[in-house]
């Protein structure tokens, strides 16, 4: 069905658009040591030649007709361990990258990312590393920044008056003595609430606690 270079990288297409496929295949084929052994047109095709060809790169879309791309990875990297799965869709949507590396995928690339990014992916997948296409790449830094300041948040909250009036002042440079003249406490229970808040927001010296609050804007206040 197709000619294969002896140790070319064996590749398997999954796509539902007859005309991507051959685009895909045409610019793989004309690769140094690539060479597609099979297509599939759906989810179940792509198991299927997953099993049959044990191709070393199985690039395939997300959305096709019967099976799902996400649903045939699963089954792929159950059935064949060693074939490397790369998802080659238009979804840009970091939930989708997110998804699909959970469910074992090695690399991602969206549809409108040049040949050579597309052939560098493969390969890097091949050679048993993670790719992951650079757009995507930062919409998944920011869905975690944005997921890390909720909790930072979710944290800060759960702090005592005290224990944020006692963090403010030591951020500013405040002794723990002149801390508790000013609040009117104890040294000591200064030293407890400091305690206290450096567990629960895990700051250990402090430096940390400084950035802690130039982070959250308190030291403007």
């Amino acid at each position: 069905m197709f000619g294969i270079d002896e140790g070319a990288l064996r590749i398997v297409l999954a796509d539902d658009h007859p005309v991507v496929r051959e685009g895909l295949k045409l610019l793989i084929n004309a690769q140094p040591g690539m060479s597609v052994v099979a297509e599939a047109e759906d989810g179940q095709g792509a198991c299927a030649a997953a099993k049959r060809f044990t191709p070393d790169v199985l690039i395939m879309d997300l959305s096709m007709p019967g099976m799902s791309g996400t649903e045939a990875l699963v089954h792929v990297r159950r059935d064949c361990p060693d074939v490397k799965v790369l998802v080659l869709t238009v979804h840009e949507e970091g939930v989708y990258l997110t998804q699909v590396l959970k469910a074992g995928a090695s690399g991602y690339v969206l549809k409108r990312a040049a040949a050579a990014e597309l052939i560098r992916a493969v390969r890097t997948v091949a050679a048993g590393r993670t790719y992951v296409d650079a757009g995507i790449s930062d919409v998944l830094v920011e869905s975690y920044l944005d997921a890390h300041v909720t909790a930072d948040r979710d944290t800060t909250e759960s702090l005592s008056r005290r224990e944020r009036d006692v963090l403010v002042r030591i951020a500013s440079g405040f002794s723990n003595k002149a801390i508790a003249t000013e609040l009117g406490l104890s040294v000591k229970t200064v030293e407890t609430y400091k305690s206290r808040f450096s567990e629960k927001l895990g700051l250990t010296s402090r430096v940390d606690i400084v950035r802690y609050a130039i982070r959250r804007g308190w030291l403007a206040e």
